[in-house]
Parts: C-alpha cells; structure tokens; sequence
C-alpha cells in the first residue's frame, strides 16, 4: 500500500466525522441547509495567556464535498463562539485547539442547535476533562482517532508485499484482505469502543483505504514497482482494467444515508467523478435527469442500484466540482436546471448558498499558469525556478492532490492573497506525479498563480535538498532569491502574512 505522507494522515484523523453513540440519540442523517453554533471554554494552567489561544472545528459538507475549518481567539477568561454552515440535520465535527493541536475531540452538532463544550487541560497539556452537551461517549468523543491511527499506520513485520506483477484480481483481494485483518485487529480488541462506534469506524476506514489505494490502479501498482525495486524512472507492465473493475462498489451500499457524515465519502465521489476508466460525462450545463441516466448506464451494474438518494448526491458534487476546484460560480443555465430539478429543495439551497460565496472569491482569483520544466535535471530544478521571478519575493508552496491539509492550507490562504496582488510577490505551487494530471488540471484553476509538475526524480531531489519529510512544506524567498524561511505545516493566514511583509521592501 502507498505510504500516506503523515500531515495526510493527520488531517484525516482532525476532521473525519464518526456517529458517536451510547449516551446520545442517533439520528439518520437528513440533507439539510442550516447552519448551528457551537460554543465553550477553554480552561488552561497557570501561566497562558487565553487570548493567545486558538480553536479549531472542522465541518463535512457533503453536498457540496468539503470539509470547511472554521477558527475562533478565545477571550481572556477562555470563552469561544463560533457559527457554521451545516448540510444535515445533524453531524460530528473535528475540535482541537492550538494548545494540543494533535488531540481532537469529535463532536455532535445539530442544525439549527447549540453545541457547547468546556475542556479543561492539565499542567503537561493534555486533556484533564470534558463537558460537552448534547452528552456524549467520552471515550468514544477523546480516543476514536487513536484507533484510527493505528489502524492507518499499522505495517506488520515481513517482507514488501510484490503486487505490480499481479492481477487485479489478486491486488483487490489483498487490499480486501488488509482492511479485514486491521480491523480485527484494532477494533475486536477495544472494548471501551461502542457497538456502533466500531461500525461506524470500520466502514470509515474502508473507504479511506480504497479510496487512496484502490481506484487509481495504474499509480498504485507504478508506486508498488518503485517501492520493490528501487526504479525510480522504469514503469511495469500494467494490466489494462476495464470499467467491471469497480465492481467492489456494490459492497459499500451506497445509498446508506449513513455516508453524509462520513468525511472520506466526498472524496470516493471526486474520485468516480474524475475516473478515466469510468468516463462519466461532466455535468457542464446538461439536464440533470438526462446527464444521470447516462450516468446509471454506467454505474448501476457496478454501484449495485439504479435508483436512490446517491445519485441526487453524486450530481450535486458533480456541480460542486465546478465550484471548489476551479472557483468558478453556476451559469444561468446551470442554476436554472438545478431549480428545474429540485425546485426548492435542500440540495438547491446548499448549491445556491455555495455559489454566492464563490462568485465573491471569483472576484479575486488570478489565472493560473502552468510551466513545465519535465526536461530540466533535478540539480537544476530549483534554481530554474526561482529565477525566472528575479526582483520577486516568491512563496512557494508544495503539496498534492490527495493532501488534505496541502488543500486545506490552500483554500485558507486564498483569502487573503488578494492582499498582496499590487507587490512584489509570486506566489508558486509545486507537485509530482503523485498527484493525478487530470486532477491537478482541475485543481490549479481554482488555486491561480504559477504551476508546476515535477517528476518523481526532481521532487525526491527538492523534498531532501530542503530536508522535507512530508507535506504541505513552504520555501520563502526574498528579492534576491535567498531562502529566508522554511516549514512544513501550514502556520495559518496571519503567520504567512507576517513573513511575507517582513521581507518586502
């Protein structure tokens, strides 16, 4: 299995949304545009200043496929307050704060509700006691993303498992056979976990593992070849695949309503959207009731159901695409097929509440320019770079499609770019081949500013020139193309902003 950079894996585990139980009522998840509140305390040892602290939840839209963070300054005596957009009835949002930041609370909000929560932390920084209503499993609330770490991380000792030389057949199989045994391994074991906890966090896991190991066959088995034999520039014989390759999707059930409070189902949904073997359609401007009976033709044998509430899903992230990957707002044409369709329904109102926010970012989005440098030798490659900005500070950037804080440090930061469009910066993104080419097409639309693709070869070489070891890393350059600053993790808007004005002259 691809090895999952470990800001990746973090950001999975701060904001995947479980369904908590034992001391709550469970509610099927209904679509819903709303928004809800929650508020709290922070209570922290002697010696901190409150107002230096920062608390972070993270919200799953799976309408419109994101999950949006929100961010709050605690005032002096520890208080917070914070509104957010929901998409359903209810959900379970990520909490941390800037005190213990690799340590997140999963909390139930309602729409429309209060959820208020007081965390009190000991002298070594570590979570003393919880007060939270609506009333929760504590152990379930404090200690689910533990289990999910280890289940993610977990590399039994062996040898390196061979799979570019199998069939498909026999690679789906093994992945099968790995979600399996750590389940069993992790979850059969725990018995403070509730019933429906275990459930709930197994389906999660198991989309997880597919979707960043299994849907992109042809890059699983090229990195599975890198792996086993040191090659770093040769490619295997790879088994051609055919649309009946997805059929595990009938095991997932999809049309559970169960999947709108899971985090990682948007991401299965980019990822059938965007399949090249599949070739579903874009939904552009066409009708909606026509674009999806071309859609069934090709799904439903696979999916295992040629009607339901997944598919008015699906179609709504199809729409959403436009929106968060190339901020580009609906088209008249559009809004009137999406009214046409769902009159005046949720999905409706969460597409048209999402298309007033983009046409503002819209405003002040630059284009995006790609540069590609795939000949350049990989000594070469960052020197290549940074002078073509000569007399520029220059930010540069590097992340991945498939990075969850790489986007996540993406989208804060383009808030407030527009900051500095009439000075004397540039502002560069770079990636690999790790990142799906089609995908990073569609992505750098909405992202703007300048673009590159690097080979396996040039990236390795930059990641240990830099001393990086994972994603997202940053490189800031002043004017006479000197690094100034370096660090890996976004640091936040203001951070950025601060070290951007401290080097403009």
């Amino acid at each position: 299995m691809i090895k999952i950079k470990l800001f990746c894996i973090c950001n999975l585990l701060l904001f995947l949304s479980f369904k908590m139980v034992n001391s709550i009522i469970i509610d099927t998840p209904i679509i819903i545009a709303g928004t809800a509140k929650i508020t709290g305390r922070i209570i922290t040892p002697n010696g901190i200043n409150n107002a230096s602290i920062l608390v972070t939840i993270g919200v799953p839209h799976p309408i419109t496929g994101e999950f949006v963070k929100y961010e709050a300054v605690v005032d002096e005596s520890g208080r917070f307050s914070m509104d957010f957009d929901m998409e359903t009835n209810t959900s379970f949002i990520g909490l941390y704060s800037s005190i213990n930041p690799y340590k997140t609370l999963m909390v139930k909000s309602i729409n429309g509700g209060v959820t208020n929560i007081v965390i009190a932390y000991n002298s070594d920084l570590d979570i003393k006691n919880i007060d939270v209503t609506p009333a929760m499993n504590q152990y379930d609330m404090s200690q689910s993303m533990e289990v999910l770490r280890k289940m993610i991380d977990y590399r039994p000792d062996g040898a390196y498992k061979v799979l570019y030389d199998k069939s498909s057949d026999e690679f789906q199989n093994y992945a099968k056979t790995v979600v399996s045994e750590r389940s069993a391994i992790f979850l059969n074991k725990d018995t403070l976990l509730s019933k429906e906890f275990k459930r709930i966090v197994s389906r999660e896991f198991r989309l997880f593992m597919y979707n960043a190991h299994v849907f992109d066959y042809e890059g699983q088995m090229i990195h599975n070849y890198r792996n086993a034999t040191r090659d770093e520039i040769g490619k295997p014989e790879i088994q051609k695949i055919d649309k009946s390759y997805f059929r595990f999707l009938k095991d997932f059930n999809l049309n559970d309503p169960e999947y709108l409070q899971s985090f990682t189902f948007p991401e299965v949904q980019n990822a059938i959207l965007l399949n090249d073997v599949l070739r579903l359609p874009r939904v552009g401007e066409s009708n909606i009731a026509a674009w999806l009976e071309n859609v069934k033709v090709i799904l439903s044998d696979l999916v295992g159901f040629d009607d339901g509430p997944y598919y008015d899903i699906l179609v709504a992230n199809a729409f959403a695409r436009q929106l968060n990957e190339e901020v580009k707002p609906l088209t008249e044409k559009q809004k009137e097929n999406i009214a046409h369709y769902w009159k005046n329904g949720e999905i409706a109102k969460i597409l048209f509440r999402k298309n007033k926010q983009i046409v503002q970012l819209n405003k002040v989005k630059s284009p995006a320019v790609v540069n590609d440098i795939s000949s350049v030798p990989k000594e070469k490659i960052i020197e290549t770079i940074i002078s073509k900005y000569k007399d520029k500070v220059v930010f540069v950037d590097l992340w991945a499609t498939w990075c969850g804080p790489c986007l996540d440090g993406i989208k804060q930061f383009s808030t407030v770019k527009a900051d500095f469009r009439d000075k004397d910066v540039v502002f560069v993104y770079i990636t690999n081949e790790s990142s799906p080419k089609k995908l990073w097409g569609e992505k750098i639309k909405g992202i703007g500013d300048e673009h590159y693709y690097l080979t396996d070869a040039q990236w390795e070489f930059m990641m240990k020139y830099f001393g990086f070891e994972g994603i997202p890393s940053y490189l800031l350059y002043n004017k006479e193309g000197v690094v100034i600053n370096k660090f890996t993790g976004f640091a936040g808007n203001e951070a950025v902003k601060k070290a951007i004005y401290s080097i403009l002259k």
